[in-house]
Order: C-alpha cells, then sequence, then structure tokens
C-alpha cells in the first residue's frame, strides 16, 4: 500500500484536473461566447443564467487541484509555480475578473457603459484564465528548464514555448466547443439552435489544437496504453460531431466528455511516472518517487479523500440535477432600475 500510494495521488490529481475542464470549461467557453456570440444584452443575461448556480463551484475543482498537489507532491508545486509566476498571475486575474465581472456587470442600473465593460471583463477575463492554465499544463508535460535541485534556469520567460501556446490555445478551443455544447442541452429557442449550428460548424477547427497537444505528448513519450486512449479519443470526437449534425445534444455532450477524458487519461499516462519533466535532461525530472510527500501524509490524505471526494461529487451531482430545466430567452426578465439611493450613483 506504502508504494501505491504516490501512484493512487498521481491518478487522483488527474482525476481532479480532468473534473476542472470538465466543469470550468463550459463556464469559461460561455464567458468568452458573451461577446462573439450573444446577439443582445437579453442573450447575454440567458448565457449568465445558464452558468449562474454553479461556476463558482466549479472553480473549486482547480483550487482542489492545486491543494492536492502541493500536499502530495510538494516539489512538484514547488517547482512548476516557482517557474510560472506570469502565467500564473495572469490566470488568477482572468479568474478575479471574471468572479468580478459575473456579480458586478448587472449592478450598474442602466448605464451601458458599466455593463458592456464589465461584459468585456468577462470575456477577455475567461480566454485569458483559459490560455494561461492550457499553457501551464501544457507544460507540466513537456518539460521546463529545471537543474537538479528542481529549479528554473531558464528566466521568468522560459514558459513561452511551442507547446505551451499550443495547449493554452487547445483550452481554449475546447472551452469554446464545450460552451456550445452546453448551451445546446441548458437553452431552448434560437440561441440553441445558433449553439449547435456554430459547434457542429467550428467543432472540428476548435479542437485541433488540442489534439496536436496530445500527439505532441504522444510522440515523445507514449505508450501502447496512451495511444489506445488517442485512439478511444479520436473516435468520441468524431461520433460527438456526427450526432451533433444530426440534432442529438444529449449523445453528442456525452461523446464530448468522453473525449475529454480519455485524452487526459492519454497524457498523463504518456508522461507517468513523471511529474514534471525537465528539458536539460532525464536526471533532473521530477517523478511521483523524488517529487512525493512521505507515506504517513499520502496515507491520511488518502482517507481523508475516500470520505470527502464522494460526498463532494454527490452533492454537484445534486446541484446539476436541480438546475436542469432548459431556459429561454423569454424566461429572463426585463433590467430593472434601482433606486439611486440604493446603489448609488453610476456614471
Amino acid at each position: 500500500m506504502t508504494e501505491a500510494l504516490p501512484v493512487i495521488w498521481f491518478v487522483l490529481i488527474a482525476v481532479l484536473w480532468l473534473g476542472y475542464l470538465f466543469l470550468e470549461g463550459f463556464d469559461l467557453g460561455v464567458g468568452m461566447l458573451m461577446r462573439g456570440f450573444a446577439k443582445d444584452e437579453r442573450e447575454r443575461r440567458l448565457l449568465l443564467n445558464t452558468i449562474g448556480p454553479v461556476w463558482d463551484g466549479n472553480e473549486v475543482w482547480l483550487l482542489t487541484a492545486g491543494g492536492a498537489t502541493f500536499a502530495a507532491f510538494p516539489l512538484w508545486y514547488a517547482s512548476l509555480f516557482s517557474a510560472l509566476y506570469l502565467p500564473l498571475t495572469l490566470a488568477l486575474l482572468g479568474l478575479i475578473f471574471r468572479a468580478v465581472a459575473i456579480e458586478y456587470r448587472g449592478k450598474g442600473g442602466h448605464s451601458r457603459r458599466w455593463v458592456e465593460g464589465w461584459t468585456w471583463a468577462l470575456s477577455a477575463g475567461s480566454a485569458v484564465a483559459a490560455f494561461c492554465v492550457g499553457a501551464m499544463l501544457a507544460l507540466t508535460t513537456t518539460g521546463l528548464p529545471l537543474n537538479e535541485n528542481g529549479d528554473n534556469v531558464g528566466g521568468p520567460f522560459a514558459w513561452l514555448t511551442l507547446p505551451a501556446m499550443v495547449g493554452g490555445l487547445g483550452v481554449v478551443g475546447f472551452s469554446l466547443l464545450h460552451g456550445l455544447l452546453y448551451l445546446s442541452l441548458k437553452t431552448d429557442g434560437p440561441v440553441r439552435v445558433r449553439a449547435r449550428r456554430a459547434a457542429s460548424t467550428w467543432g472540428p477547427l476548435l479542437l485541433l489544437p488540442l489534439v496536436a497537444w496530445v500527439l505532441l505528448v504522444q510522440s515523445a513519450s507514449g505508450t501502447v496504453w496512451s495511444w489506445a486512449c488517442v485512439a478511444v479519443a479520436c473516435l468520441a470526437a468524431a461520433v460527438s460531431w456526427l450526432r451533433l449534425r444530426r440534432g442529438a445534444e444529449k449523445t453528442a455532450f456525452l461523446a464530448q466528455s468522453v473525449f475529454l477524458a480519455a485524452g487526459v487519461t492519454a497524457i498523463f499516462a504518456a508522461v507517468f511516472p513523471v511529474v514534471l519533466p525537465s528539458t536539460l535532461g532525464a536526471g533532473s525530472d521530477l517523478t511521483i518517487h523524488n517529487a512525493s510527500s512521505s507515506a504517513y501524509t499520502l496515507g491520511v490524505m488518502f482517507w481523508v479523500a475516500l470520505v470527502g471526494v464522494p460526498v463532494v461529487l454527490a452533492y454537484q451531482i445534486w446541484s446539476y440535477t436541480v438546475w436542469a430545466r432548459r431556459l429561454r430567452v423569454e424566461h429572463i426578465p426585463p433590467a430593472h432600475e434601482v433606486p439611486v439611493a440604493i446603489r448609488g450613483r453610476v456614471s
């Protein structure tokens, strides 16, 4: 059991990232679609209402993944986060702007400038967060210039590499497609039709960077198992696109989820047991063995997770069941004016 604990926590962290990309993916996608997809303010408010009850809970998966990495693999956490201060800071700023925009854009009365400004903040913040998270995940699987102590020796811009750009664009493209598929499930009327049409038209193109990232990792360290996962991912993507063109939105969304699960599994299976490769040589790689916490720490965390994770999953499944109803523009009431005495003056 002691020898298996680092492997178990490697798998659990992969599952946490999978959960984050799956749940937060459509949140970020809907946020990015606020500008180019929604035609008017009623439609923008409709898009916000589709993620309103769940977006903050979905974001917790990112915090949990980071916390689990810190506790289970502290050297991985220290090397990765110290080398990626700039993209990490940009990702946090993007998430902050997105969160504040969701809460503030409706609190400016009828000031068009106020609403437009926060709409741009929401859309741009979602795009920046998605890109930076994708870039950081790509670097985790393709490597950084780390010395034998796990220190970054490439300077503050060592993260600006081609794999990082591909990974960033991959998560942005996936989030846009995931958001469109989510809107085809959560809305009805013209928004649903446009979301389905846009997803079926642009879906293959939006997935290309993510596919490139997966193939980049596989070409460097792929195994029979990881290549089998790639085949499953490609099949699932094809099924999703074909079913969407026939109007089977639920099946398309489920197939898209299988694509994500198989793709993430392929990436983590290919790099295992390395958690952070070094571009200076395999001798400086961080692995599940030289980067993990003590067996006692991992054991205590395991039993806590064994109790806590099912509870969290059950609660989140229940919350999505409660908010499963489709929404239409007609369900969104007209914006109302809040008295100045309550809200203050907004220029």
